[in-house]
């Protein structure tokens, strides 16, 4: 259920600050969406994990492909000088022969303890793991590209208050300063004020230095060229919702099946049980089925009668086999049974990981609740406080054009102004964030 609060009016929350290059209307405004699917279509880290699963889809046909006989053939040619066999009568000579010779085989394993259907199995889980890492990969850089580019429009919405404020202190030391002529004000309140002025020159100066150091930062995570142009979409309509008794059980389990950090764990628990079939496999014997084809040709170079023809010595010296070999190794030092150990291991280490990334996604979903419902009240509160301060500056400043307030009681209530103005900003762009992440943890995707 869900009770709904709106803000009047839609927030816009910057323009073209002080000091900072003002876009034009033909200058592209790279929205939210926009810098996240940029940044995941141009992230190396992206690409290194595409050629990872690239080799996965190798692997896989390679599994696949164990499960044929293997084939060879083999061609063979050889001059032998001095003492021999000689092939036609079976006794040693005492001179220069030719011969070469031609095979084939082929071998097909009939038993091998289940090691090559796991093999098959691990690396169908392998390129089922390799594309949920590659989707991973694309989550965890938008979510960072998407809090680079909240930060960049913080910073950008700080530029302006701050310039606002700047541009007022010269409007009110102006008038100071003519009120002093005029002998209505005193040295001591220009100087107050000039103080003001200063304090708001060295703030803009911090603040455009924190703009522009998001901004490299957001162009980081973008993979985009330090060097150009990045405007950003600076104008949301933020709403803010509050919502009631929204569990956070549902999302978790909701979260189990569809979160890439959740399955990663998963699909590494499933890896090491199938690597721990594998190594158990290996404690049994191999059978396999072995055939193959041979002939060959063979001349005398110094005989006085001419040799076999080629064709009937390939035709009459053909020989064919068949046969099982049983293989299995009695005593290897206990490497067997250590690398059956290791794989339980494994097993057991990968579920202890499994269970903790799933704890840490519990309360990941239950923080990203917690702060969203909490930045969305504090959204709420604080546009009630930035109104009064916006009305209690006004009366300060009227009052002190009067003659009735100090430089001081300006300075503080200009102060607690432009400090509610970048609260409210803060805490609009968190909500927004912070909805972005439970929508995710739901199953949504994180770019529309």
């Amino acid at each position: 259920m869900k009770k709904a609060f709106l803000f009047s009016g839609i927030m816009t929350l910057l323009l073209a600050g002080g000091g900072l290059s003002v876009a034009t209307a033909q200058d592209k405004r790279w929205t939210m969406d926009e810098c996240m699917r940029y940044a995941v279509e141009k992230s190396p880290a992206v690409r290194r994990q595409l050629h990872t699963n690239d080799t996965y889809k190798a692997e896989y046909q390679a599994a696949v492909a164990a499960f044929f006989p293997s084939l060879s053939t083999g061609v063979s040619a050889r001059y032998n000088f001095g003492r021999a066999v000689d092939p036609e009568t079976n006794t040693y000579v005492n001179t220069t022969t030719f011969g070469n010779s031609y095979d084939g085989s082929t071998s097909l394993p009939l038993f091998d303890g289940g090691q090559l259907v796991n093999q098959w199995r691990l690396a169908k889980i392998s390129r089922q793991a390799g594309m949920n890492d590659l989707q991973k990969a694309r989550d965890d850089l938008a979510l960072s590209t998407l809090e680079a580019f909240v930060n960049v429009v913080y910073y950008r919405g700080t530029v302006r208050y701050t310039q606002e404020k700047r541009e007022e202190s010269q409007r009110t030391l102006y008038k100071v300063r003519r009120q002093e002529e005029l002998g209505l004000k005193g040295k001591a309140d220009v100087a107050l004020i000039e103080a003001q002025a200063a304090g708001d020159d060295y703030r803009l100066a911090n603040q455009q230095h924190l703009y522009h150091t998001a901004l490299l930062k957001l162009k980081e995570y973008m993979n985009y060229p330090a060097g150009e142009t990045l405007e950003v979409d600076t104008v949301e309509a933020v709403t803010v919702v509050l919502y009631e008794n929204e569990p956070a059980g549902d999302i978790y389990e909701t979260a189990k099946e569809t979160n890439p950090t959740a399955r990663q764990a998963a699909w590494q628990v499933a890896i090491a049980r199938r690597r721990h079939l594998i190594r158990k496999g290996a404690l049994f014997p191999t059978i396999s089925l072995s055939a193959g084809i041979y002939t060959s040709y063979y001349e005398n170079p110094e005989a006085e009668t001419a040799p076999v023809a080629f064709r009937s010595q390939f035709a009459n010296n053909r020989g064919e086999g068949i046969g099982i070999s049983f293989s299995y190794p009695l005593f290897d030092r206990l490497a067997r049974l250590t690398e059956v150990r290791r794989a339980r291991n494994q097993v057991r280490i990968a579920q202890e990981q499994q269970t903790e990334v799933l704890q840490q996604l519990q309360s990941a979903i239950e923080q990203s609740l917690a702060d969203r419902d909490g930045y969305a009240r504090e959204s709420i509160q604080m546009e009630k406080k930035l109104n009064a301060d916006e009305l209690a500056y006004r009366v300060t400043l009227r009052k002190f054009e009067e003659g009735l307030m100090s430089p001081l009681d300006v300075q503080t209530s200009a102060n607690t102004l432009i400090e509610s103005r970048a609260n409210l900003l803060q805490r609009k762009l968190m909500y927004l964030l912070k909805c972005r992440q439970v929508d995710y943890y739901k199953g949504k995707d994180l770019i529309n």
